[in-house]
């Protein structure tokens, strides 16, 4: 049954459509300090967050009417019967995930990242309890643990996790609201409204478009490993859970950094050079100034990714493997996995830093790039799976080329774009889009 628990991973690149749209324009609109008031920033801060519980509480709806058919599409057919269960108590991940995720996004683009900490860390806590009482070999009660036990444990420490970070979030709002209150004359309002939404939606709709595309391509290509077998696609599970715990973990840490940063240094420099100002030419020194937080990234990423890496391949990958999976077919096939496309991973790791640049100061090119990546690339190869007969002993073949190519094609994509974005910046040919709602009244930002 642990291919019936990658349902939950696959569920949660349909929810991460709706996380990767409001919340990923949080750097450019709310992490501006520079033009934006501070209870500007909150009020917009608290409509993305209403906005997101609601839109996930409706996706965790359809997800449980449509359990049979999300089952059909990730669930091999020979455990697909008794995954029904298991699907419908994940579908509430919705939920939990589009709270957590526009809370973190909100909280960490104003530079309070303990609240993702405090969410984070109840998460782990909770974990640990929950596991000790019902899952371990001297759980509480005559029960006999199952997979369904397993997501119900996850499900109470992400809705958990979730509500506390709310509470923390509008606790540490209100106290920045009354702070920033303190010997100003001015009563504007963080109530949210549709005209924050509105602001957010501006550049929110391109960070939208691009994770729509990038991940309906994704599960276009996983319904194909899926009709793998059980063995290839637990295997293809248990290389996601190494993937996400051991190696994204670290980069995507960066990233939000990265993006809380960048996205500080635009508004300085918009604010500097007039955010009237559509055609701004920017110095090297201005330019190094906006993407100094992005190449730092880089640098720790790379001492922190290459040397993991290495260790994977020459001695983690199958042992860890078979200690996930319980199964010598399972981890000999997912050693061969890493072995393969490891070192492709470097190079996401250094694209995903250096997209930061794009997507905190202009996430149109940040679509751009995706775009170029995913319609010249991933989409002829997911025509190409259509025709190429494939079998679990040559599936492989195929699937690294896709998934590491990928990887390898972006990072060529993200360092063009960044190039012509700094081109284009140093010879103040690039227009800079309006953005409405700052704290002078019509700004660009």
């Amino acid at each position: 049954m642990v291919v019936t628990t990658d349902v939950y991973t696959y569920i949660g690149v349909i929810i991460e459509v709706l996380n990767e749209g409001l919340p990923r324009a949080a750097w450019v609109i709310i992490g501006d300090q520079s033009s934006r008031s501070l209870l500007s920033r909150l009020r917009i801060s608290h409509s993305m967050v209403v906005t997101q519980i609601t839109l996930g509480t409706l996706l965790s709806i359809i997800f449980i009417a449509a359990a049979p058919q999300l089952a059909a599409a990730f669930v091999p057919a020979e455990v697909r019967a008794a995954s029904l269960t298991y699907v419908r108590i994940s579908s509430f991940s919705a939920l939990s995930s589009s709270t957590e995720v526009a809370v973190s996004a909100c909280t960490r683009a104003l530079d309070r990242p303990d609240v993702p900490l405090l969410i984070s860390s109840c998460k782990f806590i909770i974990n640990i309890v929950l596991d000790l009482l019902l899952m371990s070999t001297f759980h509480v009660g005559t029960h006999t643990p199952t997979v369904n036990t397993q997501a119900v444990i996850r499900l109470g420490c992400d809705m958990s996790a979730a509500a506390v970070g709310l509470l923390y979030f509008l606790y540490t709002t209100t106290r920045l609201r009354r702070s920033s209150e303190v010997g100003s004359s001015g009563g504007e309002s963080v109530t949210p409204t549709i005209a924050a939404v509105g602001i957010l939606l501006r550049p929110g709709i391109f960070t939208l478009i691009e994770s729509a595309i990038r991940n309906a391509l994704y599960l276009w290509l996983i319904s194909g490993i899926v009709a793998m077998g059980s063995d290839y696609a637990t295997a293809w599970g248990v290389f996601n859970t190494i993937r996400w715990g051991l190696i994204m973990v670290p980069v995507q840490a960066l990233e939000q950094a990265s993006l809380a940063f960048v996205g500080h240094a635009w508004g300085r420099w918009r604010a500097t050079v007039g955010t009237g100002n559509l055609r701004a030419k920017a110095t090297r020194g201005d330019l190094f100034d906006i993407t100094k937080p992005a190449l730092r990234s880089t640098a720790i990423v790379l001492c922190v990714e290459v040397p993991l890496c290495i260790f994977l391949a020459v001695w983690g990958a199958k042992p860890f493997a078979f200690y996930l999976s319980q199964s010598d077919a399972v981890a000999s096939i997912t050693g061969k996995m890493w072995r393969t496309i490891d070192w492709c991973y470097i190079f996401y790791a250094i694209s995903t830093q250096l997209a930061t640049i794009l997507l905190a100061t202009q996430p149109r090119w940040y679509l751009y790039q995706s775009l170029m990546s995913n319609i010249l690339y991933i989409l002829p190869w997911c025509i190409a799976l259509t025709i190429i007969e494939m079998t679990p002993e040559n599936a492989w073949k195929y699937h690294a080329v896709i998934f590491g190519g990928s990887l390898v094609v972006s990072w060529v994509i993200v360092m063009v774009m960044v190039g012509l974005w700094a081109g284009k910046l140093l010879k103040g040919t690039m227009r800079l889009g309006l953005v409405y709602g700052g704290s002078r009244g019509v700004l660009a930002s």
